[in-house]
């Protein structure tokens, strides 16, 4: 039975938006005039629609379902429907982990994450936007460190516009080296000034803090660097490890929160960890997030910090997530 929680429409626009952006084309979707001769359970599973791409008659399948069915179920169901219409077929849904996406890659299953990834091998096409990111020049991207001692200072209570770069770099256990480069790419981006006293060199941000992350946010990156699914640690829990993702999210907001915890690690825990990967997300399973930086930049709490929070889930096309972001913002420090 078809679930009308679906926003199907939604996905038929943003589809043709993101094809625009991305390929120069202004595509036009319609109805599959067969979809009433297939089985049930395809037409239960997918909203279809046509498309001419590059000299192409191409099947966009829609994903109608409000619980995500298992990949390994979308593959044999794609298979199914592409036997029976003749065409490509390309399986179309509102967001992906980064796991599912990379497991679709590895089989070959075109798909569109509209505003978010493009993957059609049979025409030679994989483009990932993200869009904020590449906005900017890469070299003009703060490194890691640098974006951890800059959330760190604006998560300060009470909000210091003069700080000392080294107190911050000491306590998140960077080198002088890693203290050295952060200064001069907050400095080269015109974040903060750099001033003495006596011996000690200090940094300092001339507008508010809510100012300076909007002002930073184009330069910073989505702290996640790769995600597994794999079986519960007793060691690795709150305290020893934060919150993440949804699960996180939920705490902050009115979300309900994922079957299944969510949890960032850093890339020390990580190594320590010997996390066995799952091929696929399976019942009693956890999501490990592997940061580019420590997650753990404030030192109480269960969860992520906010700001961090906000740039992992940036990307995020669910309505309901979004929703959930704006209430986000109600615990930024200032």
């Amino acid at each position: 039975m078809l679930n009308k929680l679906t926003p199907v429409p939604a996905l038929d626009t943003a589809v043709t938006h993101y094809l625009h952006h991305t390929l120069g084309i202004v595509p036009k979707l319609r109805s599959w005039a067969s979809t009433s001769k297939l089985p049930y359970f395809l037409q239960d599973a997918f909203e279809l629609r046509e498309l001419q791409l590059l000299d192409r008659q191409i099947l966009l399948a829609i994903d109608r379902q409000a619980n995500k069915p298992a990949l390994a179920n979308v593959h044999s169901q794609l298979d199914k429907l592409r036997a029976l219409v003749g065409h490509p077929v390309v399986y179309v849904t509102g967001a992906l982990a980064s796991y599912e996406r990379k497991r679709l890659i590895e089989q070959k299953v075109p798909f569109i994450v509209p505003g978010n990834q493009l993957y059609l091998p049979d025409l030679g096409i994989d483009l990932r936007e993200y869009f904020r990111q590449r906005s900017h020049p890469a070299d003009t991207v703060l490194s890691p460190a640098t974006q951890a001692m800059l959330i760190t200072a604006l998560l300060r209570k009470p909000w210091q516009a003069d700080w000392q770069p080294a107190e911050i770099s000491t306590k998140l256990g960077y080198t002088p080296m890693t203290l050295s480069r952060a200064v001069k790419e907050l400095t080269a981006a015109g974040i903060a000034t750099l001033h003495s006293e006596g011996r000690a060199r200090r940094l300092r941000m001339a507008s508010s803090p809510a100012e300076i992350w909007e002002r930073a946010k184009p330069l910073l990156r989505n702290p996640v660097k790769r995600c597994v699914w794999a079986h519960p640690i007793p060691k690795l829990k709150p305290p020893q490890v934060r919150l993440a993702g949804l699960s996180a999210l939920a705490r902050y907001s009115m979300l309900a929160e994922p079957q299944w915890p969510i949890y960032a690690v850093s890339p020390a825990q990580w190594k320590a960890a010997t996390l066995e990967a799952l091929p696929e997300q399976l019942p009693g399973a956890c999501e490990w997030q592997l940061w580019h930086y420590n997650p753990a930049l404030v030192s109480d709490g269960e969860t992520v910090d906010p700001l961090s929070l906000a740039l992992s889930l940036q990307d995020e096309t669910d309505e309901r997530v979004q929703l959930a972001l704006g209430e986000l913002k109600e615990h930024f420090p200032w």
